[in-house]
């Protein structure tokens, strides 16, 4: 047998090794990919929620300026891999009202910070049983933000690291490592019936325009004064004590980018869409290509001119994705969107 014979065996050996591989992950669903997305995405708020208990736990031990740098570094984690996977709402996270014990937002009434109080006013160190049983304005990352960043328990001398503002702060942490766990865990064990049910093909699509719409509508417009009176509110966004409003928002798109898009590309080329489907991806490009040069918070944007048409910049691209979902992929697979669970968020 010639040398030229045997390569040739031996990559027809090497092709045929490596085909069925290739075969399962052209073969792979919509579903599929969406499931190991959102299931990456679930595990990495669970480890992150861990990191942020345990980070809150030794900085209350022992305070520093270095601990709470580390500390502040935590909750940001945390808070944005919750935000990548927040469009999600169906499944387990539905379930004891998960969504908001994450985030209580919007938060009109200021209640996060009259939880906050009662509990710093309180002569005995809260516990976590205590955090479990209240509101949900008490058990989520704006509960933490609100220790970590606002001045309010600094005049009432209850500011970190003081003891009562600890213990309320590892107890709320140890609340949200708790709830993100048992959501990453449950999603898991969702998985296998949200792969075979082929009602969660419209449900996923509906959840992302959703997450789009709340970005366009909630978390831009209504600061922007775009919605209701019509005034710009920097403290109507999400994430305004620290700063990190359009950090969040940034990370809600990316999530988009990371957990949905590879399936809605799938589905859409399967329904002979693929022109949609480059649309679709570029405009997450363009979208998240507008953060570029923007800072971490949105208020001061709303102060200036050129913030404000910055923030309007920032909205068409967010338009623009909210209408190629709407208008064009939904029509494209036949999906109707309806009553969402999250309409009234």
């Amino acid at each position: 047998m010639t040398g030229l014979k045997q390569a040739a065996i031996r990559g027809l050996a090497c092709a045929i090794l490596i085909l069925p591989g290739i075969v399962s992950a052209q073969d792979e669903s919509p579903r599929q990919q969406w499931q190991k997305g959102i299931t990456a995405a679930y595990s990495d708020l669970a480890s992150t929620s861990q990191s942020l208990a345990n980070t809150t736990r030794r900085y209350c031990q022992a305070p520093s300026d270095a601990g709470r740098t580390t500390l502040v570094d935590s909750w940001r984690k945390a808070y944005t891999a919750w935000q990548a996977v927040r469009y999600v709402d169906f499944g387990p996270i539905e379930q004891n009202s998960r969504a908001w014990q994450l985030q209580f937002w919007p938060d009109s009434k200021n209640l996060i910070a009259r939880k906050a109080n009662y509990w710093l006013g309180q002569d005995a160190p809260v516990t976590a049983e205590q955090v479990n049983s209240d509101s949900v304005a008490l058990q989520g990352f704006p509960a933490m933000e609100y220790l970590l960043f606002d001045q309010q328990p600094a005049k009432r001398g209850h500011a970190l690291p003081e003891a009562q503002a600890c213990s309320l702060a590892v107890a709320i942490a140890e609340h949200i490592q708790t709830t993100s766990q048992s959501l990453s865990d449950d999603w898991a064990a969702f998985a296998p019936h949200y792969v075979e049910g082929e009602q969660y093909t419209a449900t996923t699509v509906k959840a992302a325009l959703n997450g789009v719409e709340i970005i366009q509508d909630k978390r831009l417009a209504a600061p922007m004064g775009l919605r209701g009176n019509g005034s710009r509110n920097g403290y109507l966004a999400d994430a305004w004590r620290s700063g990190e409003s359009l950090t969040t928002i940034k990370a809600s798109i990316k999530g988009l980018q990371t957990s949905f898009l590879p399936g809605a590309v799938t589905l859409l080329k399967q329904n002979d869409q693929a022109k949609l489907a480059t649309k679709l991806s570029r405009q997450f490009e363009r979208t998240l290509k507008e953060f570029d040069a923007l800072p971490h918070a949105l208020a001061p944007l709303l102060e200036t001119d050129d913030g404000y048409r910055q923030l309007q910049g920032l909205f068409i691209e967010v338009s623009q994705l909210d209408q190629i979902i709407n208008n064009n992929v939904a029509p494209a697979l036949g999906i109707t969107r309806g009553f969402n669970s999250s309409d009234g968020d």
